[in-house]
This record gives C-alpha cells, structure tokens and sequence, in this order.
C-alpha cells in the first residue's frame, strides 16, 4: 500500500514513469498533512492554563483531526485504486459487439468513481481547512503558523483533487452526473478560496 510507503520511497514512486501515484494521491496526502497540524495545534493548546476556556472544543479537534487524517492516509491508496481501475476498463477485450458493449459501460462506470472519490476527497480536505481556521483563531497563538501552513496544505489537497474530478468529468456521458458533480465542485473551489484568505487574516506575526 502506498500509504505505508516510506516518505523517501513515496516521492521515489512518484517521480517514477508510471501514473500512480499522481496527483489525486497526493491531494489527499496533503489533506492528511493539513489534518496532522491542525491537530497538532489543538494538542499544544489542550492542557494549557491559558487555553482553559477553549480546551473542550480543542479536544473536539484533536478527535475530528484523528479522524480526518486518517480517512485521507487511506484516500492515498484509493486514489490510485481509482485511476487503475479506469485503465483496467479500457484493456478490456473489444472484439465483438458485446464486449465493445461491456467495455464502454465499465468505462462510464469506472470514470464516474473516479470523480467521485477525489470530489470525496476535497470535501473532506476542506472540513481540515474549517478546522485549521479554529485553531488559527483560538489555538496556541505559538503554534499559529503550524495552523496557517495546515490551511493552506488542506486549500491546495482541496483544489487538487477538484481538478481530478474535472478532468474525469470530461470524458463521462451521464448528463446529470457531470452537472450535479461540476456544481458540486464549483462551489466547493469557491467556499475554499474564501475560507482560506479569511484564515490568513487572523495570522499575525
């Protein structure tokens, strides 16, 4: 499992000349990353005597982080699932009719879940960035930098794996699949770019 590559074998593969891991995977391990500070910023603040107001909800962080983190370790891995089985679709036998047939709908099916886990992957990418923004503007002020560096890896985790849905929303038929998947991804990519320069502001240094 790429997941528990090594971090030097994990750049190794994808630099390597094959198409996973791509950037799907690499969307979601940045998400992960931006899940493992916000909850790292949430720890630094539990426990302490100035923070006492706001250690419930930092702990609430800590839990939800935990969570996040590792929905999105395992996103790395389902991300190249995805892309694979979009391949294996296409090496299907094409001969007759029937096969041409059978190829041509596990393709449309194969594209589709393609979509859908990066799309997955951004939502949950964007709940690290509304964390991120609790501990930026309640959290251990000495570690706000760790929460603003954890905004912007989970903008970028979030932005990444929308632009693996677009590309795969290219090549799907179903009409009212594409609309309800772009709208989805539209307004997502919107809600991120305002969210993140709204956490930004509270990054005093």
């Amino acid at each position: 499992m790429l997941a528990n590559l090594k971090i030097t074998e994990f750049i190794d593969q994808v630099g390597g000349d094959t198409a996973v891991p791509g950037g799907g995977s690499v969307a979601a391990l940045s998400g992960a990353l931006a899940a493992g500070l916000a909850r790292m910023v949430a720890n630094l603040t539990v426990g302490r005597e100035k923070y006492a107001v706001v250690e419930p909800e930092m702990k609430a962080i800590v839990k939800e982080a935990a969570e996040l983190q590792e929905r999105l370790t395992a996103d790395i891995d389902r991300d190249s699932a995805a892309y694979t089985g979009v391949m294996d679709a296409f090496k299907m036998a094409k001969s007759t009719d029937a096969e041409k047939t059978a190829r041509a709908r596990a393709i449309q099916e194969a594209m589709k879940h393609a979509a859908a886990v990066p799309l997955a992957v951004a939502r949950h990418a964007f709940r690290v960035l509304e964390l991120t923004e609790l501990v930026v503007q309640r959290g251990n002020k000495n570690a706000v930098t760790d929460g603003a560096v954890g905004a912007m890896l989970a903008r970028t985790a979030v932005l990444a794996a929308l632009y693996n849905v677009k590309i795969n929303l290219s090549a799907i038929r179903d009409k009212d699949f594409v609309k309800k998947t772009a709208d989805a991804a539209a307004e997502l990519e919107d809600k991120t770019a305002a969210k993140e320069k709204e956490i930004l502001t509270h990054v005093v240094l």
